[in-house]
């Protein structure tokens, strides 16, 4: 006998199949055949900045399939698209003009370092789009943009931000330092660092007896440290990209340079690659950073999950081991641009902005909230001094005590090692 099954039958039927498939699923459900959202951005995958553009490239990856297992956003699957930027500037107006106009991405954010974001400043105001900033120093300070957001944590003073945790442990110092000599790259971030640290020079009432910048193309640093000892400052300010501070770094040693605190603004030395191939030679070295394995990190939700997924993929996609500089906020920039746009169920590049704006994330990094300029309400740019390290092995660095954090107070985790040539012995 064959029963005869009504369309209502049938219906209930698939239902039933749907509901079984999304619980075998775990709940996470992108229904086929939906458009992704396309998320655009360059990436410094090459050249000078690639030790981070790199690893800041795995964490959206990371983000990207974490989101896509809970559903994607809107119902959609989130897509990346993204292009080498080569670490150089002249690249970025091509590669977004390409994202918007031949690609048809739904967003964008920028690829990662002040330089690579102050080109995409223009392009984002002329086509009002939200962007969010990937570790740029006052890139909005001119422009003050309304739809820009920084998810580096420099506050709302972000040109003294790299400079104030430095200089205000300085004066703390019994006797106090008196002579100061600044010395930094002359590309975008590091002279916005150092215009921020000239204001605070002026503010503790130290003496500037060096003040000068070099060549970006500059290989051989121990002629500019040589002239800096013949200043004999107490206090070294330096403002560097990654290759110039392991050259600066190397200098300081062959010189002889002692200055009573020495570092400040030298990027890269937070690299695992860094960490490792310079070894003993960090000791002493006060340097801003921005995540460090010391227990008020360590605790925030999410982020040990985080970096056992990164961390187990970092060799193979030949990035930086520990991942502890940039990739944690990498991700939280897919945190904050997937909730708003969760929360507002838009792609409005407006409504985005407005959303961000006015709320704060919940992120692996911790709280985040926007104020000025899209800046941080609060800072919280760390300053950090490497102790008691002993060779190059890289297991030193996973754990507290090697990076240890002089400011701010409410995350301090330890003391400073005063005078630098103490630390250095």
């Amino acid at each position: 006998m064959t029963r005869h099954r009504t369309p209502r039958f049938v219906a209930v039927v698939i239902a039933a199949l749907a509901v079984t498939l999304l619980l075998a699923s775990g709940g996470a459900f992108v229904a086929r055949g939906a458009d992704p959202i396309r998320l655009g951005f360059g990436m410094a995958l090459t050249g000078g900045l690639s030790a981070n553009g790199k690893p800041a490239l795995l964490a959206l990856q990371i983000w990207k399939e974490d989101v896509n297992k809970r559903g994607g956003l809107l119902g959609r699957p989130v897509e990346l698209v993204f292009y080498d930027d080569q670490t150089n500037p002249a690249t970025v107006p091509g590669i977004y003009t390409k994202l918007l106009d031949v690609d048809k991405v739904d967003l964008v954010i920028s690829g990662y370092g002040t330089n690579l974001i102050a080109p995409l400043m223009p392009i984002a105001m002329e086509r009002k789009l939200t962007i969010i900033g990937m570790f740029g120093l006052a890139n909005n300070e001119k422009y003050q943009y309304p739809n820009y957001f920084q998810i580096q944590p420099a506050g709302p003073d972000p040109q003294t931000s790299t400079a104030i945790g430095f200089f205000e442990l300085a004066a703390r110092q019994t006797p106090k330092p008196q002579t100061v000599a600044i010395v930094g790259a002359d590309a975008e971030y590091p002279q916005n660092a150092m215009v921020g640290a000239r204001e605070l020079i002026k503010k503790f009432g130290f003496k500037t007896v060096y003040d000068r910048n070099y060549p970006p193309s500059t290989v051989d640093y121990t002629p500019i440290v040589r002239a800096i000892k013949a200043t004999n400052p107490d206090i070294l300010f330096v403002a560097s990209y990654p290759p110039d501070s392991v050259g600066m770094l190397r200098a300081i040693h062959e010189v002889g340079l002692q200055p009573k605190i020495v570092g400040g603004g030298m990027v890269g030395l937070m690299f695992t690659s860094v960490m490792t191939s310079m070894g003993p030679l960090l000791n002493g070295i006060v340097n801003y950073d921005f995540w460090a394995p010391e227990p008020a990190f360590l605790a925030i939700p999410g982020i040990k999950e985080f970096l056992k997924e990164y961390q187990g993929r970092a060799e193979k996609a030949g990035v930086d081991s520990l991942g502890y500089y940039l990739p944690p906020y990498s991700y939280a920039v897919g945190q904050v641009l997937g909730q708003a746009v969760e929360a507002t169920r838009s792609l409005d590049q407006q409504k985005i902005a407005d959303h961000i704006r006015a709320t704060e994330f919940n992120t692996v990094v911790g709280k985040i909230k926007f104020g000025k300029n899209g800046e941080w309400a609060r800072g919280r740019t760390l300053m950090v001094q490497y102790q008691k390290i002993q060779g190059p092995g890289i297991d030193q660095f996973r754990g507290p005590g090697k990076k240890v954090v002089l400011y701010p107070d409410d995350l301090k985790s330890g003391n400073i090692i005063y005078p630098y040539s103490a630390a250095k012995n």
